[in-house]
């Protein structure tokens, strides 16, 4: 038994059948830990109670008693997730040292859900980011090639499921931040409609955008976890009351029937050849499985990457606001107050954050408000009516997840452009505030590959019953780092 490729499925088996005790399965993680974190830095801290949490679920098994629907589970927290009584830092200089006073409303769930945090995930500084390049506390490398970036922003929750840390892990999802890595990582991201899952404790980037994902191994991994921490939240005035839960063993085993729409806007010229033979491969495979495929058009995602680049740091820039030093994290004092706010964030921010923070502050100044931030509403807007639209003949659509397999360390960290360009199969999702799921499709040049899912808003169903049937015929998900 290869305790690294244990699902959430299988743990909670191995648990219950006796296999193993859950002290001596959380013991491997830890080790698999401190013997590759240091060279990969997908983790920025490690649990010291994981242990004792660990000996505790032992207990209450020899005990009869109920240790909840992820009793024993290991999970990673992106570090812009609070965790109460532990740092949190968003991998930002700005907040080192500052400890967080509650859990956020998802760790609250995984913890009455009988989870064990084994640990904080680096990221990009604030979720800014495509690459985990710009934290301060050092890039995360990817697993299947140290040489190469695993994505971002939550680049450092991905490596940890990809590298064997966690079976799963949390991660924050603003434009693509769950999925694209999930995607460089050869794991499985989901990025759930905006409002299924509450914010509440998530340091917000872009509010209307932001949303918090997972990362697993299957797609019924993601479906286990997403029960837990799905629904109402009372802190949350974004959270919306939800009607059904979506029971994994219940998901239909078939994609008989279903309409696959494939845009043309999303296979573009220019992009990468053997991604697209890749994706396409997969849309063969559920059209031999009797899916029926129908081409469509969305005249307006190719204004999405513009739009978003305005509503995004207008949104970050508003948010980022609270961090002036004077109440909490990094402070450095100026000859007055203004030098004081001028020296805490030159001095506390790195140069994405400022530079995002620039642009949506530009943006938003006067004279410019009508001319940018307004317009790309409007944009957002049509983006929205396209999707509107398709999902009238469609159930769900089908993408590459990112153009690119992933980068070589520094390659694109000085060319901003270029980085943004890596989000451009995934923000249209945020903008419309649809559910996405990536899912590993056939590797290039023995890198990992994604398949992004994208059904109506609320309708994660579908991406379950397409991704769940995809890896029930394709072994891609079941490949690992060597």
């Amino acid at each position: 038994m290869d305790i690294f490729k244990l699902t959430i499925k299988d743990i909670r088996a191995g648990l219950s059948n006796g296999d193993f005790k859950c002290v001596d399965l959380v013991k491997a993680y830890l080790e698999n830990i401190k013997l590759k974190n240091e060279s990969i830095n997908a983790l920025v801290r490690i649990s010291d109670t994981a242990l004792d949490e660990a000996r505790e679920i032992d207990r209450r098994i020899a005990d009869n008693e109920d240790i909840g629907v992820l009793g024993g589970v290991p999970i990673a927290i992106k570090d812009n997730i609070l965790l109460e009584g532990k740092e949190a830092t968003g991998g930002s200089q700005i907040l080192e040292g500052h400890m967080s006073v509650y859990d956020a409303t998802v760790v609250e769930r995984l913890k009455k859900a009988g989870a064990i945090i084994i640990g904080q995930a680096n990221m990009d500084e604030f979720a800014m980011g495509s690459s985990t390049e710009t934290s301060h506390f050092g890039p995360t490398k990817n697993p299947w090639n140290e040489s190469r970036v695993p994505g971002g922003s939550s680049g450092g929750s991905a490596a940890v499921v990809s590298a064997g840390f966690a079976p799963c892990a949390l991660g924050s999802d603003t434009g693509g931040s769950v999925r694209q890595p999930a995607s460089l990582c050869g794991v499985v991201g989901l990025k759930p409609t905006y409002g299924r899952v509450s914010r509440y404790g998530l340091m917000s980037m872009a509010s209307s955008l932001d949303q918090i994902g997972t990362f697993t191994k299957t797609v019924e991994d993601a479906v286990i976890l997403m029960q837990v921490i799905e629904g109402k939240d009372s802190k949350d005035g974004t959270s919306v009351e939800l009607n059904d839960t979506t029971v994994p063993e219940l998901i239909d085993s078939s994609v008989e029937g279903l309409v696959v729409g494939v845009p043309d806007e999303y296979f573009v010229e220019g992009m990468d050849e053997e991604i697209k033979k890749s994706v396409m491969d997969a849309v063969s495979k559920l059209e031999e499985s009797g899916a029926k495929i129908e081409k469509i058009s969305m005249p307006h995602v190719k204004y999405a990457l513009a739009a978003y680049y305005i509503i995004m740091p207008c949104e970050a820039s508003s948010n980022m606001g609270r961090f002036d030093g004077l109440r909490y994290g990094y402070h450095s004092e100026g000859s007055g107050l203004r030098d004081t706010y001028r020296r805490t964030k030159g001095e506390g921010f790195g140069e994405e954050v400022q530079r995002r923070i620039m642009l949506g502050t530009h943006a938003l100044s006067a004279g410019y408000y009508d001319a940018y931030y307004r317009k790309a509403l409007k944009v957002r807007t049509l983006i929205k009516k396209d999707f509107d639209d398709a999902y009238k003949k469609v159930d769900v659509i089908i993408t590459p997840t990112s153009p690119s397999v992933a980068w070589e360390l520094n390659e694109k960290f000085d060319d901003p452009v270029t980085m943004y360009l890596s989000d451009i199969y995934t923000i249209t999702a945020n903008l419309a505030t649809v559910p996405a799921l990536s899912v590993p499709c056939r590797p290039v040049d023995g890198m990992p590959v994604g398949l992004q899912i994208m059904a109506k808003p609320f309708d994660e169903y579908s991406l379950y019953r397409v991704g769940k049937f995809y890896q029930s015929i394709t072994e891609w998900h079941q490949q690992t780092p060597a």
